[in-house]
């Protein structure tokens, strides 16, 4: 698995576009975490459709088409030099294929923010535009907008990405060690779901895979990881990072799962790493080289995620 190109970090007054290719979003979520965009000295634009609701599916915020044209054009507009999403949920995968990544991949690298059903944008910016993104908190998500420590990490792997290259996570070992790779990954049902598509990479081989996921059954998350395991996708991964499993069973339980699925692969598994779906969410970069100190607990980017 290769580095991924490195977008520009930003600095005072930059122009940050707000797209919603997911979920609808709550206006007053989307103010407040406006407000906050705004007190960084950044300049929010916030795309048409983002607060759509689909007339016939209420779960999407708006048409696929309007919100991959959002998308689209927040990316190949010249005067962006971000976009981060609104929120996630779900409708990412009707909306992926639509996108012209022909045009995005001229438009040139930006920074791209999201997690969550972002997941499987993640994957797409990987393989059609070879970019490092951002897992991180979204710009009207309850978890950015009612937390300081998410936003102020957020901030600095943006404007100050050289500040945040050690990811201090405070977790524990589930499987002790060290390893280098390059870093992948997301929400775990996503992953499983994007298997086969035109998007998904062929495996995590060489990779430091972060996994999390919010709202499961114990049995489905067996599912999404057994799913990975039979599709060879996890051969040759190089470390495991767990981040938080919120609204899923109890720290034990799934521990005894992560242990019984993923302890077999021989690598270092990292657990209670701090990204994902709880508060005080650590922003990840997806891209990089970087190595993985499971017992310390931290994570060590070889360059900042932005230049």
């Amino acid at each position: 698995m290769k580095e991924l190109l490195r977008p520009a970090r930003l600095a005072p007054g930059a122009r940050v576009a707000v797209v919603a290719p997911s979920g609808p979003v709550p206006e007053e979520r989307l103010q407040a975490g406006l407000d906050v965009l705004r007190g960084w000295d950044l300049e929010p634009v916030v795309a048409s459709h983002v607060l759509d609701r689909h007339a016939t599916f209420d779960y999407l915020a708006g048409t696929d088409a309007d919100r991959a044209a959002d998308l689209q054009r927040a990316w190949c507009d010249p005067a962006v030099d971000a976009v981060l999403c609104a929120r996630g949920g779900y409708g990412v995968q009707r909306m992926v294929d639509l996108l012209d990544w022909d045009a995005m991949r001229a438009a040139g690298p930006k920074v791209f923010v999201g997690f969550s059903d972002i997941t499987a944008l993640h994957e797409a910016f990987a393989t059609r535009l070879g970019l490092v993104t951002l897992h991180g908190p979204m710009a009207a998500g309850v978890d950015f907008v009612k937390n300081a420590l998410a936003q102020e990490h957020l901030k600095a792997t943006l404007f100050e990405p050289e500040a945040v290259r050690t990811i201090a996570s405070g977790g524990t070992a589930l499987v002790p060690g060290r390893a280098r790779g390059v870093t992948l990954g997301g929400c775990l049902a996503l992953l499983a779901a994007d298997l086969g598509t035109p998007s998904a990479r062929p495996s995590a081989a060489g990779g430091l895979l972060c996994l999390e996921d919010v709202g499961e059954e114990t049995y489905r998350l067996d599912r999404y990881l057994t799913q990975l395991l039979r599709a060879g996708w996890l051969d040759g991964v190089r470390g495991v990072l767990l981040g938080s499993w919120e609204g899923c069973d109890g720290s034990d339980r799934m521990r005894a799962l992560c242990a019984d699925r993923l302890g077999g692969l021989g690598v270092p598994v990292a657990e209670d790493f701090g990204f994902g779906h709880c508060e005080g969410a650590l922003t990840i970069p997806f891209g990089v080289a970087a190595e993985l100190d499971a017992g310390a607990g931290t994570l060590t980017l070889d360059a900042p995620a932005l230049r």
